[in-house]
């Protein structure tokens, strides 16, 4: 069945690969789909939180018009940088503002 924000595209000759995109059309990561058998893809699919449609034509939920996007993360207020720093906080690296 067809999912919500998911789109395969055909690549002759290349491994298939599962990229995740921002909203904003930027990767945020690729896993590799060669070594899964499609009842693993699809259970990938479902954990990542795409939207499974009953038809290709059926409406999506507003609650998942939006799907698999994660709510952006609670940051901590950002500090006024002192006389002596001017960078701001980092994040940790594992924190990603799009997902």
């Amino acid at each position: 069945p067809p999912s919500h924000n998911l789109e395969m595209k055909h690549l002759p000759g290349a491994d298939p690969e599962l990229v995740l995109l921002s909203h904003q059309y930027k990767e945020l990561e690729r896993i590799p789909l060669s070594d899964m058998t499609r009842e693993e893809i699809n259970q990938l699919v479902q954990e990542l939180g795409f939207y499974r449609k009953e038809t290709p034509d059926a409406p999506v939920p507003e609650a998942f018009q939006f799907a698999p996007a994660r709510p952006l993360p609670t940051l901590p207020p950002l500090q006024a940088p002192t006389a002596d720093s001017k960078t701001p906080p980092e994040r940790d690296e594992g924190e990603h503002p799009d997902l």
